[in-house]
């Protein structure tokens, strides 16, 4: 057992700032002894400054700065509430015990501040790779700290070290009214093309409770400026092939920040060349061309200045154009065609790619393939306009057409006529007749009428309006359609249609006829019924026999159907008779 006074206390206590720091003063008083006094002090420039004393369960409190934030606990553990970065000194327990005499010990009162996230801001300018000096890439704040914190700088996951002439990270530490600190690092080092993806961040590093924690800042990219090495040229779309027609765009993409000034230009005879850059996009490097056609084909230049360095690239590409050209029909025989004859329709066409050849009539239905057409026998029906389609497979939408008539003569052929036709006298009617030919004919009638005539493709159809009288439902009407290489006719009768009124006599004769027939029957199905009219050949009565019973009807019946026809026959006063007497 300890044979005098002691005092332990903690060596360190850590409270961060705004908190309630608690330090423990815990004593051993030989043969159980108890303590006079117990004194709280903190040292200030070497001075004991007294903040309380404690005589008994009385706690004196001293007129010190922390008057109004002290408490001391029944443990006489001193409390100091509301702690600031000013309170971290060291704090002094001391007891008294008689004759045990005076013990004291310390405690260090730690304040801590956990830093904020650091600020990170990149520089807004952009850095180039030619620089000769070494260039800032961003700058790190942290604010509100205690003790002041240690940042590092990182390029892609990277510690970066200070090193002569291509690293260095000044900082500043600056102490605010609060006691908090803020700390602030910059970083220069020198990049290269390589670093125009790279991210950099800063790092915060702070002691807590004996452990090194870290607060790391967002990444940023850095804009780096470089002269351009390559330079590309390409004809967009590139996915297809380019047809007469279309809209080209020529791109020219250098891999240089910024992207240089674009100069466009196309080969013309003899190796000059002919300037494009007024209807390109220098800023872009892009040369539209539109609508182009097979003069736009040839060898296109792009050619880049970096303004940095004056250095110059250029890049060539050679631009195709396909197209289809002479489309040209021929048709054999050449002269006037007739009924009943053949010909023959071939189709040429001009073009760098292979060609493929259709032939369609006018409503555009494909009637061919190939090059060549042959039509044979040869009608009015036939004449129609017919088209060479000529299509390069090989270039999507690539394709021309040329049209050809072909036309049959002949003397009109009269195809439809309205006979025979049923009118009435005085009647108002229309007349029509509808032939084909060509050349294209006239159409007479042989009476005085209204005509109106309509033509449809080799066919003419006229419609003749006429009152109806006796001379023309008797002659009837005659057309006649004629061209230079002949004439045709045909007639049209005209038939009296009967009135409503000899229709219904007719329809009411019918009628009756009907009824009377339906009346006669009647009678004679009664007359059956009531066994006045024999049946079956057995039935009939032999006229030479004497009248005695001509009342009597005789009726041969087999016997099988006796009980079924037994209650039909009657005599004439309609009574049975047994089937003896039958």
């Amino acid at each position: 057992a300890a044979s005098k006074l002691e005092v332990s206390m903690p060596a360190v206590v850590e409270v961060e700032s705004g908190g309630t720091a608690r330090m423990e003063c815990n004593f051993y008083i030989p043969e159980n002894g108890s303590y006079t006094y117990i004194d709280w002090f903190y040292i200030d420039r070497n001075n004991l400054v007294r903040l309380c004393h404690i005589t008994g369960s009385e706690v004196l409190e001293e007129n010190t700065d922390y008057k109004g934030r002290l408490l001391v606990g029944e443990d006489k553990a001193l409390s100091i509430s509301r702690v600031t970065v000013q309170d971290a000194r060291t704090f002094v327990c001391q007891v008294g015990a008689g004759s045990h005499g005076v013990g004291e010990n310390r405690t260090e009162l730690h304040i801590y501040k956990v830093p904020e996230a650091p600020e990170i801001v990149a520089n807004p300018g952009g850095i180039s790779v030619q620089s000769s000096d070494i260039p800032q890439i961003a700058q790190c704040v942290s604010r509100n700290s205690f003790p002041p914190p240690n940042i590092t700088w990182h390029r892609n996951g990277e510690q970066l070290q200070p090193e002569e002439k291509l690293v260095k990270i000044p900082y500043t530490l600056t102490r605010e009214s609060s006691g908090l600190y803020t700390v602030s690092s910059t970083l220069f080092t020198h990049v290269t093309r390589e670093d125009r993806n790279s991210l950099y961040h800063c790092t915060v590093h702070y002691w807590l409770r004996g452990q090194r924690r870290d607060v790391e800042s967002q990444r940023v990219n850095v804009t780096i400026f470089y002269p351009a090495q390559h330079v590309k040229l390409q004809v967009m779309p590139s996915s297809v092939l380019v047809k007469e027609g279309d809209n080209v765009k020529l791109v020219c993409e250098a891999d240089g920040n910024p992207a240089p000034v674009f100069s466009f230009y196309k080969r013309e005879l003899e190796d000059s060349w002919q300037d494009l850059t007024s209807l390109a996009d220098t800023n872009s490097g892009v040369l539209n061309l539109h609508n182009v056609n097979k003069s736009s084909s040839g060898l296109y230049r792009c050619q880049t200045l970096d303004l940095d360095d004056m250095r110059q690239l250029e890049k060539d590409v050679e631009l195709v154009v396909n197209y289809i050209e002479g489309v040209h029909v021929k048709m054999e025989p050449s002269s006037p065609l007739q009924e009943g004859d053949s010909v023959r329709l071939s189709c040429d066409a001009h073009s760098p790619v292979a060609l493929h050849y259709q032939w369609r009539d006018e409503k555009g239905r494909k009637v061919a393939e190939g090059n060549q057409l042959f039509l044979s026998n040869l009608t009015f029906e036939t004449s129609s306009n017919f088209s060479c389609k000529v299509i390069a497979p090989s270039v999507p939408g690539l394709e021309q057409s040329k049209q050809v008539a072909v036309a049959v003569q002949g003397k009109p052929r009269i195809v439809a006529i309205s006979s025979p036709l049923y009118v009435r006298q005085d009647e108002v009617v229309n007349l029509t007749c509808k032939a084909i030919a060509f050349p294209r004919p006239s159409v007479h009638w042989n009476v005085n009428g209204t005509a109106h005539e309509y033509v449809e493709n080799q066919h003419i159809a006229s419609n003749l309006t006429v009152r109806v009288n006796h001379d023309l439902l008797r002659a009837g009407a005659m057309c006649r359609v004629s061209n230079a290489l002949g004439v045709s006719e045909k007639h049209i009768q005209l038939l009296d249609q009967k009135t409503p009124e000899s229709k219904g006599v007719i329809i009411v004769a019918i009628i009756v006829c009907i009824l009377v027939v339906a009346v006669l029957g009647s009678v004679i199905y009664f007359l059956h019924k009531k066994g006045k009219i024999p049946c079956g050949r057995a039935g009939k009565q032999d006229i030479t026999k004497p009248e005695a019973r001509k009342d009597k009807i005789v009726v041969e019946v087999k016997s099988d159907k006796l009980s079924e026809e037994a209650g039909l026959l009657q005599g004439a006063n309609g009574e049975k008779r047994p089937a003896a007497d039958q």
